[in-house]
This record gives C-alpha cells, sequence and structure tokens, in this order.
C-alpha cells in the first residue's frame, strides 16, 4: 500500500504543478480557462485520495502525528510531494 500512496504522490505533485504552471497561466494570459477546468478536476481527485491515503497508512504504518502532518501539508507546496517522498517516506519501500 505504500508503494500505491508513493505513485499517488507522484501524480499528485505532477498536477499540482501542471495547475499551477501550466494551465493557470493559460487561463490568465492567453484567455483559455478549459485547461484549469480539467487539471483541476483530476488534481482535485488526485489530493482527496492522496490525503484518503495518507490518513489510512497513518494508521497502517503507525506514523506520529507530527509525521502525518508534515505529509498533509507537503500535499498544498509546489515540490513538496517529491520532498516528502525523499526525507520521509525514504525508509521504506
Amino acid at each position: 500500500m505504500l508503494k500505491t500512496f508513493k505513485f499517488i504522490a507522484l501524480l499528485e505533485g505532477i498536477s499540482l504543478l501542471v495547475l499551477l504552471f501550466i494551465a493557470m497561466p493559460l487561463k490568465y494570459w492567453l484567455d483559455k480557462p478549459e485547461m484549469v477546468s480539467k487539471v483541476g478536476m483530476a488534481h482535485g481527485v488526485l489530493f482527496i485520495l492522496y490525503i484518503v491515503m495518507a490518513t489510512v497508512l497513518k494508521n497502517d504504518e503507525k506514523w506520529s502525528w507530527k509525521k502525518y502532518g508534515l505529509i498533509c501539508i507537503a500535499s498544498v507546496i509546489p515540490f513538496g510531494t517529491f520532498v516528502m517522498e525523499k526525507k520521509l517516506l525514504e525508509s521504506k519501500a
């Protein structure tokens, strides 16, 4: 399950970067809002899946509240899920 979570974290991180650095500039600079709705929906679904899986893994893996909190916060910071995966989850495959 941890391996699946890492994959979801990767996808969630990529979707956030695409939303912030591709879709949003297209919306505001080129007046093309359709990308934001598509990428935004995908990112929203991945974000919810990420948080639900983190919550399940907190119990399964016996994570501390601090680790769990850092993992959740990482999901709203650009590049956060990539750093989280390396720093907080590197000890487990």
